[in-house]
């Protein structure tokens, strides 16, 4: 094969001009724009005109670990504070398969429609064997994703627990102050364990499905004992029966909980995100609860018990990491690491030894 028959993928694709072609001068200005780095406050002052380039790389520097980065991300945040808490915090859980993706890519156009600014933090679940993960919720979105008033951010759970990354709370506060009003928090999808999402947010939005044995769930403890409405999506073709007797199910399982301090009293409604049905029901639903806990004063309360749980669990989070990042801390837990491995400790003792070193 001659060279002129030898093509790259690069040269035969119509979108992408193939190297020869490139400027000189174009590749040496986008190089330095590569290398220039923005100062915080004008990082800041980006986002607070609602710059979406400037919000992902804020939020790229809250998920960082790397100290001069958690050094800019703290100045980022306590900017962005007088900005935020403008908007309705919105969690949307439930089983893999459930539609959440869907869900919200309706869901998010219907409001843009009525005018609303929607940001997206999906997280993804991370492998625990490569800790990598797809990200892949911006092409599940392809429509909304196009849209100007919308901003998606998925994220790595990492090794959080709870269905939402570490960092999910510091986002919420760079998207209010980038003036989105409407921020919506997709989780991993992990089904009664996925409790974390309700500390961050003001309405708990659960998404279920009829015949898939959802029915058993209604009447356990936990995940759905923290709902504020029970969706149950793909209510369409032959699932609208199965759906219909799956919503009377769930309404007698409510019964069965008691009263919420917000005075709101958790429904059932049937959607189907893929054909838009229910949707607009979903939001009115939503602004009911706004107007009806900002009234009672459970709103404000609730957020600032919010604000109280978080201060324990930074503490926590600086506590542990102090304690790993300590010199003698490291050679010790590699010793008792190999005692185990030998047995001749308990992980137990190990754990004791390791503490009082600290």
């Amino acid at each position: 094969m001659n060279n002129e028959n030898r093509k790259s993928a690069l040269s035969e694709s119509e979108s992408k001009p193939s190297s020869k072609s490139v400027n000189p001068e174009s590749a040496s200005r986008i190089r330095n724009f590569r290398k220039n780095k923005f100062s915080e406050k004008d990082l800041l002052q980006d986002l607070l005109n609602g710059n979406k380039t400037a919000l992902g790389r804020g939020i790229t520097l809250i998920e960082s670990n790397q100290k001069t980065h958690q050094k800019q991300a703290e100045y980022l945040i306590e900017g962005a504070l007088p900005h935020a808490h403008k908007s309705i915090r919105i969690g949307i859980t439930g089983v893999p398969g459930v539609g959440k993706s869907t869900f919200i890519e309706s869901f998010g156009s219907h409001l843009i429609k009525q005018g609303k600014k929607v940001a997206v933090l999906a997280v993804d679940p991370s492998s625990s064997v490569s800790h990598g993960s797809i990200l892949g919720d911006k092409t599940r979105m392809e429509n909304l994703v196009k849209e100007k008033n919308a901003f998606i951010r998925p994220s790595p759970s990492g090794d959080s627990l709870g269905g939402v990354a570490r960092k999910t709370r510091e986002s919420i506060i760079l998207c209010e102050a980038a003036g989105f009003d409407v921020i919506l928090i997709e989780t991993v999808g992990v089904g009664q364990s996925e409790t974390t999402v309700h500390s961050m947010t003001d309405f708990f939005l659960l998404l279920k499905l009829a015949g898939a044995g959802d029915e058993l769930q209604g009447i356990k403890r936990g995940i759905v004992e923290m709902a504020d409405a029970i969706v149950i999506n793909k209510a369409d073709g032959d699932n609208q029966k199965p759906a219909r007797e799956a919503k009377l199910e769930f309404n007698r399982a409510l019964q069965l909980y008691p009263p919420k301090e917000s005075a709101w009293k958790p429904e059932v409604k049937l959607c189907s995100a893929l054909y838009n049905e229910g949707v607009s029901d979903i939001w009115k639903m939503i602004s009911e609860f706004r107007e009806k806990v900002q009234k009672n004063g459970y709103f404000q309360h609730n957020r600032q018990e919010q604000n109280k749980f978080w201060l324990f669990q930074t503490i926590n989070d600086y506590l542990k990491s102090r304690f790993y990042d300590k010199p003698k801390i490291k050679v010790a837990l590699k010793e008792q690491l190999q005692l185990i491995e030998d047995n001749k400790t308990t992980a137990f003792a190990a754990a004791k030894y390791l503490l009082s070193l600290g």
